[in-house]
């Protein structure tokens, strides 16, 4: 029997799992898998607003991974899918399966966009010293994409931001061919924005 079989026989159905920096297009993501048909996670704590403005897609607890506390709503995300920004990706349990959509975008693109957000809640505070912040990020993102190759629990697909927006039936086609799921693809292509697309390098 193949560990991945014998995984999946143990702990059940994976958690899809949307991740990346804040601002990378999980959200985006979230919206075509939820158009597509897989269930999400969400409590609608966090409203839809001028920089999402079809939400955030979010659940509470999730926050609370780094905190080792109550993890039981984990259980109950088997077969679904919730958004994890990738600084929280580490904290997860190796007693699940995951299916991890890793969202990637252009860091000046992710820089612009994070301030512009908090420009919009009045909370910018001076430029950003953006070589470092690109540095820190990358090394970021380099040691959670080894973190995931190295544990059985994840299975991992890599989109770009700016590809997913240019040709959506073709990351529709990748996610459903994934997931391994008969997914409404046409519905996912359909539930790109390109127009929310407005941080470009």
């Amino acid at each position: 029997m193949s560990r991945s079989l014998w995984r999946r026989l143990r702990y059940g159905a994976p958690i899809v799992v949307v991740s990346g920096l804040p601002r990378s297009g999980t959200s985006m993501m979230m919206r075509m898998l939820v158009a597509g048909g897989v269930p999400p996670l969400v409590d609608g704590v966090r409203e839809a607003d001028e920089s999402n403005p079809v939400g955030y897609f979010e659940f509470e607890p999730v926050k609370a991974l780094d905190k080792r506390g109550d993890l039981s709503w984990l259980s109950g995300a088997r077969g679904k899918a919730v958004k994890i920004i990738s600084f929280l990706l580490t904290w997860l349990p190796e007693d699940h399966n995951y299916d991890v959509i890793v969202m990637h975008r252009d860091l000046d693109e992710v820089l612009a966009s994070q301030q512009a957000m908090l420009a919009r809640r009045g909370e910018a505070a001076g430029e950003p010293d953006a070589a470092a912040m690109r540095q820190m990020f990358t090394t970021h993102l380099t040691k959670v994409e080894r973190f995931l190759s190295q544990r059985a629990c994840f299975r991992t697909l890599h989109l770009q931001y700016r590809e997913v927006v240019e040709a959506p039936d073709a990351a529709a086609a990748s996610v459903a061919a994934f997931l391994g799921r008969s997914l409404d693809t046409a519905a996912m292509s359909a539930a790109v924005d390109k127009g929310l697309y407005r941080n470009r390098a």
